[in-house]
């Protein structure tokens, strides 16, 4: 596999309070990751930090196809977005905007734009939203409309922070079906407290407790995460998998 995002020696700190460690991970084309961890145990500082939008010390290394003249191919989907639902603008427009570091200043949209978009919509099941101010979507159709944004620009790289928070039941078996058809083309590193459910569609595991351990596998076992010292406790009731996080202390 080709290696499209190299962590090396990265430590990230808040108020002189270390977050992580010394962390060295590389992302290769294709991956499919499961980031899993503690609350605390620096998830979203990991994915912040493969983004470059936090300071750290250590070195982050794109290949030539994910940066190129100063725009990266990686789609990002945050685990709450700072929207204000007050502003008049439609979800469309909002799908589009993930366009803006492709368009100079003032650069407008191209009817193909206007069509992916479209496209993205319907095939996120929310394509009669098209025009709807944001302010009037459910916390469900907001999570599929930044998943637009995200990939709108055809990322190379996608990455999801608990993209499942607020998204009922149903849409979340469509997002995992969706993005097993969208890893045959984009790497994707998704962050879950939920190891029993992504374990099933995942290909490697990354632990992250301030320091990061990769698994190569969607098999991870309890005495694996003991010595990788995270607190997640595997549970199974019948054939349904479940994860329990202990107190970390």
């Amino acid at each position: 596999m080709h290696p499209i995002v190299k962590l090396q020696h990265i430590s990230v700190a808040y108020d002189r309070d270390p977050v992580l460690t010394d962390v060295n991970l590389t992302v290769y084309d294709k991956d499919f990751i499961g980031v899993i961890g503690p609350n605390g145990g620096g998830k979203t500082t990991l994915v912040k930090a493969i983004l470059k939008s936090l300071p750290y010390s250590g070195k982050v290394v794109y290949a030539p196809e994910i940066e190129n003249k100063g725009y990266r191919r990686i789609g990002y989907l945050p685990q709450t977005a700072q929207i204000d639902r007050s502003f008049p603008i439609s979800v469309c427009e909002v799908v589009l905007s993930g366009l803006q570091s492709q368009k100079k200043l003032w650069g407008r949209y191209t009817l193909l734009d206007r069509e992916r978009a479209a496209e993205l919509l319907d095939i996120c099941g929310i394509a009669d939203l098209k025009n709807r101010p944001i302010g009037t979507l459910s916390g469900g159709q907001m999570q599929r409309m930044l998943l637009c944004r995200a990939l709108i620009s055809d990322p190379l790289l996608l990455i999801l922070d608990e993209p499942t928070n607020f998204v009922d039941n149903k849409f979340e078996q469509e997002l995992y079906a969706l993005l097993k058809q969208f890893n045959e083309k984009m790497a994707i590193v998704m962050v879950s407290h939920d190891l029993g459910t992504i374990s099933s569609y995942v290909r490697s595991i990354v632990c992250v407790n301030r320091r990061v351990h990769r698994h190569d596998s969607n098999i991870i076992t309890p005495e694996q995460l003991h010595n990788y010292n995270c607190p997640i406790q595997l549970v199974t009731h019948g054939t349904v998998p479940h994860t329990v996080l202990e107190k970390h202390e």
